[in-house]
């Protein structure tokens, strides 16, 4: 193509591993022009992340390698060239933004000296014409109060803000393109509309041509003019935007297409990539009725569905210290006065962006975190007046499934260790052989095999890690589960797996839950109420179908507005007239 500003023929990358040799990125071939934004999708372990590295020339040898192909670049072969000209080329004419700031950006260096360092490498500039240069990208990335920020480390800012400084670092010199690898992935839906805005702002401003790799197609839907879907090391279908989402010819493109909620109405389960192929990769015919979406009723009865907990006037604050003595000058109110009632065997969706107290709420009813003030009473008992024993009796029938499962999991435990510490703990099972078998009933149940608790959490993908977490909390034989953002992180797919396996768990077991989350599209199809969360306290509680389709309050009607709409811009153009 004759306008293409980066052009990437049969690449192939391998990997020298213990194992044998790993193929990541299979002779894969697709341009992107000057000015447009092209989106490369797939699932973790897809090879899209290698693919933007290996443009980058960031591939470590050994163990990875670029074996075949070319990537042309401005008229070069980024793979026949010296290092010394490639550190010439990179974060100068090629930027990438990489998935998580915090580990991206240097916690000992000021955000304004790590932007000034490409302004002083690339473009000669003097450290006061670089500082000086590095306030100005601040304040066009939109950060509040550009000259006092730049002094600030990482660690004071908040996540969006840290995506932004990336941004900046990225566009310092005006590169000609740019590689957003899952820039948005981790964020409030918010926020991550408040990135992409300026991110095409900035496109427009400066003509770069992008590669945006996301799992989320709803967000390609908004941004890409070209999509690239990439399935197991190989490219399996490219096309413009819109005839991806209109006329998807690979079953795998179908299936992701199929497994991202909506939020006008909802399937009774969440299509998944499996209901499109075989493990094999042959197509499958899908039923009609499977593609059926119906509209969420709100239905409970007293007899089945009596209050199982009660929150009254919780508060949670936390002290703020001053002066050189360090006493407390002030206390932020992270949750300031929430009541609610939930019932037996339903879920309560919590949304809101990170910093309402939606997290802090959760696990201050099961006194992770202990409550200032107010009352969690849970059928029947006050929850916040037990003692260390009682409390510890009560915890057999409240879990918690955190965020991020790797964190969560002992990396030195085996899976069966992981499983068998809280029924050696609550004394459930009459021995240890009973415990191993239940063990292999909980992996069964969760979707794994019985046959894996001798292998570590490092073993297991992102999806099945969360998986095991399910199944630890279900190792007690909880009633009621809080889920603390358990599938932010997941890939589309995976997380439709999970909410599957989430409602046939709850409608087998009887099991309620909360499901706290940044995602109103998922807290939607999951939940029977939502409750929408903003500085601590609850701005509107009412049936899910009434928050989505009715909301009565402009903080929500902000939040499900900076929803992707899922729907490519040329058809959106086309409805409009």
């Amino acid at each position: 193509m004759s306008d293409s500003l980066l052009s990437i023929k049969d690449l192939t990358v391998d990997f020298h591993t213990p194992e044998g040799l790993v193929r990541a990125v299979n002779g894969i071939s697709f341009d992107v022009p000057m000015g447009k934004t092209v989106g490369l999708v797939g699932e973790s372990g897809s090879g899209k992340s290698v693919t933007s590295l290996a443009v980058m020339r960031l591939i470590p040898n050994p163990p990875g390698i670029i074996s075949g192909g070319q990537i042309m670049f401005d008229g070069k072969d980024l793979t026949k060239i010296s290092e010394a000209k490639m550190r010439q080329i990179r974060g100068n004419d090629i930027a990438m933004i990489f998935q998580e700031p915090m580990t991206s950006l240097n916690p000992v260096f000021k955000v304004g000296d790590q932007i000034s360092e490409s302004l002083i490498i690339h473009k000669g500039m003097n450290k006061k014409e670089a500082w000086e240069r590095s306030v100005e990208l601040l304040n066009q990335v939109g950060i509040p109060d550009p000259a006092r920020s730049a002094h600030k480390y990482p660690h004071e800012m908040s996540g969006g803000q840290k995506q932004r400084v990336m941004i900046a670092i990225a566009i310092a010199c005006e590169p000609k393109l740019l590689i957003c690898d899952e820039p948005t992935t981790a964020l409030d839906v918010t926020i991550q509309k408040q990135v992409l805005d300026l991110m095409f702002e900035l496109q427009d401003r400066y003509e770069m041509g992008m590669l945006f790799i996301t799992h989320d197609l709803g967000v390609i839907a908004d941004i890409a003019d070209d999509v690239v879907v990439m399935y197991r090391s190989n490219l399996v279908e490219q096309n413009t935007c819109k005839k991806i989402f209109t006329h998807a010819t690979h079953p795998y493109t179908k299936g992701l297409l199929a497994c991202r909620p909506a939020l006008d109405k909802n399937p009774e389960r969440l299509l998944t990539v499996s209901d499109f192929m075989d493990k094999e990769g042959n197509e499958i015919k899908i039923e009609e009725k499977k593609l059926t979406k119906v509209d969420k009723v709100f239905e409970f009865t007293e007899e089945k569905n009596p209050v199982l907990l009660e929150v009254n006037d919780l508060h949670v604050h936390f002290p703020i210290k001053g002066g050189i003595f360090g006493r407390v000058v002030d206390h932020f109110r992270a949750v300031n006065g929430v009541s609610f009632k939930l019932r037996k065997g339903m879920t309560l969706g919590l949304v809101g962006e990170s910093g309402c107290g939606k997290t802090t709420l959760g696990r201050s009813i099961l006194r992770l975190i202990e409550p200032t003030s107010g009352q969690v009473k849970y059928n029947g008992v006050d929850v916040t007046a037990l003692d260390k024993d009682g409390l510890r009796n009560m915890r057999k029938k409240m879990q918690i499934i955190f965020q991020d499962p790797y964190s969560s999991l002992n990396p030195r435990m085996t899976i069966g260790q992981i499983l068998l510490e809280p029924m050696n703990l609550h004394n459930i099972g009459a021995n240890k052989s009973e415990r191993i078998e239940k063990a292999k009933w909980l992996m069964e149940k969760v979707g794994l095999s019985g046959n894996q608790l001798s292998r570590y959490p490092h073993e297991f993908s992102g999806g099945q890690r969360q998986r095991i977490c399910i199944a630890r909390a279900l190792a007690v034989n909880p009633e009621f589960i809080i889920c603390d953002e358990s599938v932010s992180a997941l890939d589309v797919s995976v997380q439709a797996q999970v909410l599957n396996l989430l409602l046939d768990l709850q409608a087998e077991f009887g099991l309620t839950y909360i499901f706290i989350s940044h995602d109103l599209s998922v807290v939607n199809f999951i939940s029977d109420e939502v409750a929408v969360m903003n500085q601590g306290e609850f701005v509107e509680l009412d049936p899910a179908n009434d928050v989505y389709l009715n909301p009565k309050k402009e903080y929500t009607k902000k939040l499900l507005a900076a929803i992707p709409k899922g729907v490519p811009k040329e058809l959106l153009a086309e409805q409009s007239q």
